[in-house]
């Protein structure tokens, strides 16, 4: 090859190096346009005006992941789709669950990635088909790209496809330290950060936070709430029912029957309403209260998955705990997989001595998808009837948990439970007032089977969320998401001790807990259980 020709070769390769390194940096500023672009189709959108740090921690992040799939893969323009096709997959998720559940997508829900596919019915029909079709059509595209894009000859030269992947990975790493630096104030308010912030901020922000350790002091931590164990000790029984309000106050069609045995309960009981920390799902948030009396003001980030700290080994005091130091056994019932939201860790660490979850339902009723509450409810009777010593009884219920709308109404289920049928396109609530008739029937053999305890039982009942019903909320208007709750105890226990006909506003006990709330407030429900033992020692002690 004469020297005129080997120049001209090299210079033709210098150009395509050069190239390479051109096509690498102008994907990258591309696609941090379009992420912009793809935010708009997120609700509620984020305000293009939003903190300079923000916008360097967007930045920052669709760089690096951006430069990394482009290192990995050599093609630039398919690292561009592929990036994009995330981001359009992360929008249409926080999009359906906003829809759902009134909360965008977080940095706390990864975990729910992996739950789709270990419990696929309890989160993919959320999603939509809709939504699903179109992070598919993304996706096929980003590998589209990956078949038709070759990568450059020259892939690792520092003046072409490495250089420029440098560039794009050091700028990540350089916004990202001074997003880090600069900071920026986020409320723990899910839709109000992702509005001020924009998604890929409001995911850093919250993942930095989950950094940050809570405060896990609980009111179990001291022996103060029980000074003297009452005698004779009763049984405790607490039931956290699914998705349980009164529906009948939300639509006054409804038959008043559906909930005959619950009224029948609150007649005899301490009733009123709790808030709780969920809307329609993350049942964990307002278990994790009850159970160990810490309110979500003082976790911080964890507060929107407070059993993940405590898996990984964080110790907080807890009711079993607690009950457990004043001689009690205390047992877990749960009608589905105990490795669900870590409770078989979780549980453990809290104290229970035994956990019943799906595998002790065997052959057990089923009514729509899940365990009957009737077969919780036989659980609960069981364990008392075969108690040894005074026992702590703590049920979750599973039949009311949706998606609603993968059952069908029936012509029959209308006549049964409505006096005035509700407007076309609330069929979720004929299928969740179906379940919820089924809750009130074990409520009401719970009842029957206590009344005839040797022993006295103290009953607490209360709900963790309201339904998902996002439809139905849209023509008839959303409940105010509070949760009913009632303290009932057996005739062992009405010697002139119970609280009868009596609200749990008017209550010492709940006055006591809710402080300044004042006398009408609905009880945070990280005070009930330590309002419930107090009143149970108050009526001991009189």
């Amino acid at each position: 090859m004469t020297p005129e020709r080997v120049a001209i070769t090299a210079a033709v390769a210098a150009m395509n190096v050069d190239a390479a390194l051109l096509h690498v940096t102008t994907a990258a500023l591309m696609g941090l346009i379009l992420s912009a672009g793809i935010e708009r189709f997120l609700q509620p959108r984020p305000l293009l005006k939003r903190p300079l740090a923000a916008w360097q921690a967007h930045a920052g992040l669709w760089f690096a992941c951006y430069g990394s799939i482009a290192l990995v893969t050599g093609r630039p323009w398919c690292a561009l789709a592929a990036t994009a096709a995330l981001l359009m997959t992360l929008a249409l998720v926080s999009n359906a669950k906003m829809r759902s559940l009134r909360e965008p997508f977080i940095f706390q829900d990864y975990d729910y990635f992996l739950d789709a596919v270990r419990f696929p019915r309890l989160f993919l029909p959320f999603f939509g088909v809709k939504s699903f079709l179109g992070a598919t059509a993304v996706f096929m595209l980003a590998l589209a790209c990956l078949y038709y894009e070759s990568p450059p000859i020259h892939r690792f030269a520092w003046n072409g496809q490495l250089g420029g992947l440098a560039v794009v990975l050091g700028a990540a790493a350089l916004l990202l330290r001074s997003a880090s630096r600069q900071g920026f104030s986020v409320h723990f308010r899910p839709e109000d950060d992702l509005r001020a912030l924009g998604l890929p901020a409001c995911i850093w922000a919250y993942a930095r936070a989950e950094r940050a350790a809570p405060d896990l002091r609980s009111p179990f931590d001291s022996a103060g709430i029980w000074i003297s164990k009452p005698q004779p000790a009763p049984h405790l029984v607490a039931v956290q029912l699914e998705s349980f309000f009164d529906a009948r106050a939300f639509y006054d069609g409804i038959k008043t029957d559906v909930l005959a045995e619950f009224d029948a309960i609150k007649a005899e009981s301490a009733y009123g309403a709790l808030t709780v920390p969920a809307w329609g799902a993350n049942t964990v948030r307002t278990e994790f209260a009850f159970l160990t009396g810490v309110g979500e003001d003082s976790l911080g980030a964890h507060r929107f998955n407070p059993y993940r700290v405590v898996a990984r080994g964080r110790h907080v005091s807890s009711l079993p705990m607690f009950l457990k130091g004043m001689g009690y056994r205390v047992i877990c019932i749960h009608s589905y997989w105990a490795r669900y939201y870590s409770r078989d860790r979780v549980f453990r660490r809290f104290g229970f001595d035994e956990f019943m979850d799906i595998r002790s339902f065997a052959g057990a009723r089923r009514f729509g998808p899940y365990v009957a509450d009737a077969e919780v409810g036989e659980k609960i009777v069981q364990a008392l009837r075969k108690a040894a010593c005074p026992t702590f009884v703590f049920a979750i219920t599973m039949e009311n948990h949706g998606p609603l709308h993968l059952e069908r109404a029936r012509l029959s289920d209308v006549e049964e439970l409505y006096t005035t049928p509700p407007p076309p396109g609330c069929d979720d609530l004929t299928i969740y007032l179906r379940h919820l008739r089924n809750t009130d029937r074990m409520l009401g053999s719970l009842r029957v089977a206590f009344m005839d305890q040797d022993l006295p039982v103290e009953l607490c009942c209360f709900g963790d969320h309201v339904p998902v019903m996002p439809k139905t909320y849209s023509i008839l208007g959303a409940p105010d998401g509070n949760a009913p709750c009632l303290w009932w105890s057996n005739p062992q226990r009405r010697d002139g001790l119970q609280l009868e006909h009596a609200s749990l506003d008017s209550s010492d006990a709940w006055r006591g807990q809710a402080g300044r709330c004042g006398v009408e407030s609905p009880l945070p429900v990280h005070l009930m259980a330590p309002a419930w033992l107090r009143s149970i020692q108050a009526k001991a002690d009189r």
